[in-house]
């Protein structure tokens, strides 16, 4: 799977409307796909072991969507095989009041993974220059007037591309998905929430309220992918009409970072060694 065609690290020339949202990789089916999936999520769970042992870096998966684009069957499926210790997932919805009497990068942090573990942000600080650009939420916010200019958003591209970077230096990798739905796709699976009884409680009106400002996000998910797109720290554009090919390239993507982080478990020194062996007689 040739995950460089999905991947963005340069947004100068960057184009969402140029990223196929049926497109499938040159997979067929499920079933061609089928192999791989298990395969990567096996791989997967061996480097995450590794990646807790050695306890040296983070990993940080960003995942942003429109909604009924898969995020959480993604999460489902593609962490299936993760030691549940050495993962934590975080679902970023309305800020509280608590957390709006902070900066908005706060909540966030509080999130991060220490070194050696994983954290998934189902949505993350990006909604501060998602939802709340296309709503201008920052105008009703209780901030100083002079937090709330025209430039208030592109600021905040720059601060989020420092936050990264800071993270990046601290020994924290961030992989930043964007599952890249059509509104047909969205529709049909909004309709399948309504059909089906047992997706009933997936379905709110507020989806259906946030579906009249679509290509209000389009333009809001392209100027921020293009923003904060940078060689360390990466935006894959993943496909997301078909759940099956999202699920193989996120677990690729995962797999290709887990091979660069490259985790190792400790080596132990010549005296524990020798501490290990008088252990085993005792025990024989």
């Amino acid at each position: 799977m040739n995950i460089k065609s999905y991947r963005v690290t340069d947004g100068r020339d960057f184009s969402l409307a140029g990223f196929d949202t049926k497109d499938t990789g040159g997979f067929k089916s499920p079933d061609d796909a089928k192999d791989v999936v298990e395969q990567n999520i096996a791989e997967i769970a061996l480097f995450q072991s590794k990646l807790y042992a050695e306890g040296k870096t983070g990993l940080l998966i960003v995942i942003q969507a429109m909604d009924a684009a898969g995020k959480d069957s993604a999460i489902k499926h593609v962490m299936s095989g993760i030691n549940p210790q050495g993962v934590d997932v975080y679902s970023f919805k309305q800020p509280s009041d608590e957390e709006l009497s902070h900066d908005y990068l706060w909540r966030a942090v509080k999130a991060l993974p220490a070194r050696g573990k994983i954290a998934i942000f189902n949505r993350s600080y990006y909604e501060d220059v998602l939802i709340v650009k296309v709503h201008k939420l920052y105008e009703k916010q209780n901030i100083p007037e002079r937090c709330k200019g025209k430039d208030v958003i592109e600021k905040r591209y720059g601060q989020i591309r420092n936050f990264e970077d800071y993270l990046w230096e601290n020994g924290i990798v961030t992989v930043k998905f964007f599952l890249n739905v059509s509104k047909g796709t969205q529709r049909k699976r909004f309709l399948e929430r309504i059909d089906e009884k047992d997706k009933n409680w997936k379905f709110s009106m507020s989806d259906l309220e946030e579906r009249k400002y679509w290509n209000d996000y389009q333009e809001a998910y392209q100027a921020a992918i293009a923003a904060t797109a940078t060689k360390k720290n990466p935006w894959y554009i993943v496909p997301a009409d078909k759940k099956w090919f999202t699920r193989a390239l996120i677990s690729q993507v995962l797999l290709d970072t887990l091979n660069n982080i490259d985790p190792k478990y400790p080596t132990v020194s010549k005296e524990r060694e020798l501490e290990l062996e008088e252990c085993r007689r005792k025990l024989s």
